[in-house]
């Protein structure tokens, strides 16, 4: 298991994402693929399930990367990350994304923490796409009771990958991601059926 984040780490702040961030063209990702709403998901119980984690060793792709959130209100850059990370298919070309995610292939958990903290780069994109949003972009001192995680699947598996987690989550076997995202979903709600707060999108191929 990775060593843990030093508490003595100084807190990073970013402006919070919105749901539908351009930014993943403008750095390399083929224009072909865009995020789209699909669904409802919220982000919950978080303690137990790493208690669980850490009770139960999971097996966990080589090939799933993953980036630990220590910078707050990051999780939609978090989840951009994952949604293409991971990808299989030839969606990314020059640019940022892509340089990160090389440089990050073979780094460790924490190593990945440096590299994301350091990156002026990331953190100019990550600010001009919040201020550019449909609506006006909250102080990045507010509070934000909302959260991006990730879906993906990986050698036919179905990974959760959220940046506030220690681990990626091993959902099992899966052979429809949309499919086996939903039934997730689903889980997440019936914690708290007096939740209403939900949203979902996908990176999927909108043009031939």
């Amino acid at each position: 298991m990775e060593e843990e984040i030093s508490e003595q780490r100084p807190k990073i702040k970013w402006v919070p994402l919105e749901a539908n961030p351009e930014i993943i063209h403008e750095n390399g990702v083929d224009p072909k693929w865009n995020f789209v709403d699909v669904y409802d998901i919220y982000e919950k119980f978080k303690d137990e399930e790493e208690a669980h984690l850490i009770k139960c060793e999971q097996a966990i792709s080589p090939d799933v990367i993953f980036f630990k959130q220590t910078i707050s209100n990051a999780c939609g850059m978090m989840a951009i990350l994952h949604s293409i990370a991971s990808n299989d298919k030839e969606l990314i070309g020059p640019g940022l994304f892509h340089d990160i995610i090389e440089e990050a292939k073979n780094m460790s958990i924490d190593e990945r923490v440096d590299l994301l903290e350091n990156s002026k780069e990331l953190a100019a994109v990550h600010q001009t796409a919040a201020s550019a949003g449909q609506t006006e972009a909250p102080n990045k001192e507010e509070e934000i009771d909302l959260h991006f995680i990730c879906f993906i699947e990986v050698d036919n598996h179905l990974y959760e990958l959220d940046g506030r987690k220690i681990l990626p989550i091993n959902h099992g076997k899966s052979t429809n991601l949309i499919e086996s995202s939903v039934k997730v979903m689903k889980q997440y709600m019936e914690r708290d059926p007096a939740q209403q707060n939900y949203n979902a999108i996908a990176l999927c191929q909108t043009e031939n």
